[in-house]
């Protein structure tokens, strides 16, 4: 019995110890993610603006329906869908093929990967940067292309973020750039532990390229197709920074996301209570998109397991 006792002190102090150790880490976690989050939530239902903090009130729903009456966020609405579908789609499509490429052995191979995978170390915001430069009407050098290729006429440049006819899709074009990065790299590394056995069975069966790759590496990398989807899709639905250095929402609000939209309530409006209403927005709409996309997927199924 006292060497049980003994036994039983020593794994109470044991788990006394690590929950010490844990202790720092949970507490900068509520303190940094749950407690903002929470306090987000309260004020989605106050008015909250930063002119007037001293006159925090209590108004309901009166947040949501102010950000349901606002034409910008209506317009933001099927913009966010458009920007969320074109990027993703661009983006694992390229990326996809880039990693298949990428898969097999040549000259210079680590340089190229290189160069491909040079995007994601780059900050959104100096990437937005970058690409207002390149698409300026006066002076930037994809203008300038044009020109010289006969395409515009030098006294009428393309306005790529100031005309309402391109800039949704000039500001999707930097996010698509900005994101195939992320698909190489996933899914490269998940193409690399594909065993060649299986390859090699299916040449003796005289299986296509297409049979193979529909039959054993699509099955063989399901769950991270799966993840890396689902991972990127939440990004870029959040995803702000780039609209918010290109165009910040203009022209009128034309090139708004829902997030951008919010974005500028807190940056130009200070309205926090309506920011706060449209982050809750967000994290529905998101939480059941990923509990759909789940199930849709069958991800706890995946073939093999």
């Amino acid at each position: 019995m006292t060497t049980q006792k003994k036994k039983k002190r020593g794994d109470l102090g044991q788990r006394r110890f690590v929950l010490l150790m844990l202790l720092p880490g949970i507490l900068l976690v509520c303190m940094f993610s749950y407690f903002p989050a929470l306090k987000g939530v309260m004020m989605a239902f106050q008015k909250y603006t930063i002119y007037n903090l001293k006159k925090v009130e209590w108004i309901g729903l009166g947040n949501f329906l102010e950000i349901f009456r606002n034409r910008e966020f209506i317009m933001a609405v099927p913009n966010t869908i458009r920007w969320v579908a074109v990027s993703l789609f661009c983006q694992f499509t390229i990326g996809f093929t880039l990693a298949l490429f990428l898969k097999s052995k040549f000259p210079g191979r680590g340089l190229y990967q290189g160069a491909i995978c040079f995007p994601w170390a780059i900050s959104g915001f100096l990437i937005g940067i970058t690409f207002k430069w390149i698409y300026n009407a006066s002076y930037g050098p994809l203008n300038d292309i044009l020109i010289h290729l006969g395409m515009v006429s030098r006294a009428e440049p393309i306005g790529f973020l100031s005309d309402p006819r391109y800039a949704m899709a000039s500001v999707i074009a930097a996010n698509v750039w900005y994101g195939i990065p992320f698909f190489v790299i996933m899914i490269q590394a998940a193409l690399q532990g594909v065993s060649e056995d299986l390859y090699e069975a299916a040449d003796i069966d005289g299986g296509s390229v297409v049979q193979k790759f529909f039959h054993i590496t699509i099955p063989s990398i399901k769950s991270v197709l799966v993840l890396t989807t689902l991972l990127r899709v939440i990004w870029i639905f959040n995803s702000a920074e780039l609209i918010y250095a290109l165009t910040d929402g203009n022209p009128a609000g034309r090139t708004h996301t829902v997030t951008s939209k919010m974005l500028n309530l807190i940056m130009a409006e200070g309205n926090y209570g309506q920011a706060s209403a449209v982050g809750v927005i967000i994290i529905g709409v998101l939480t059941m998109f990923s509990a759909f996309y789940i199930a849709a997927t069958k991800f706890e199924q995946e073939d093999g397991d």
